[in-house]
């Protein structure tokens, strides 16, 4: 892992410390353990539910799209924990690769500030507003 020192800042910001660094590390890692147990959770639950439409096939129309909707609503949960997850990894990545705070779209510096803010931001703030327009 790259000084933290030699990641990019915008002007104007100071450089990053290791202990910033670490924190942010650390950060990141800690929620990457609590959406895996959320993404194992829901998993559980989802499997429960399809258990549950095998045991409740007789009844009546409400409850089978009740317990569609549960369904569903736990898939879509799942999905965006996952899509955090695949975020939160690939934040750690760069930063163990000395990439992190270099915008993915434009190679200039994200910017300490928003890194600390948000933690999983690839993009700086002038590409992400662009990327919003489209």
């Amino acid at each position: 892992m790259p000084a933290a020192a030699e990641l990019p800042v915008r002007p104007g910001e100071e450089p990053w410390t290791d202990a910033e660094l670490t924190q942010v590390r650390k950060e990141l890692e800690g929620e990457a353990i609590g959406l895996r147990a959320d993404i194992a959770r829901s998993a559980s639950q989802i499997a429960e539910r399809l258990a549950d439409a095998v045991v409740s096939a007789g009844d009546d129309e409400a409850d089978t799209a009740a317990n569609t909707f549960e369904r569903e609503q736990d898939l879509a949960l799942t999905q965006n924990a996952q899509d955090l997850l695949d975020q939160t990894e690939r934040a750690l990545d760069r930063i163990h690769a000395g990439t992190y705070g270099v915008c993915e779209s434009c190679g200039k510096s994200i910017g300490k500030a928003r890194l600390l803010a948000f933690p999983r931001a690839t993009l700086c703030v002038e590409c992400k507003q662009r990327e919003e327009r489209r």
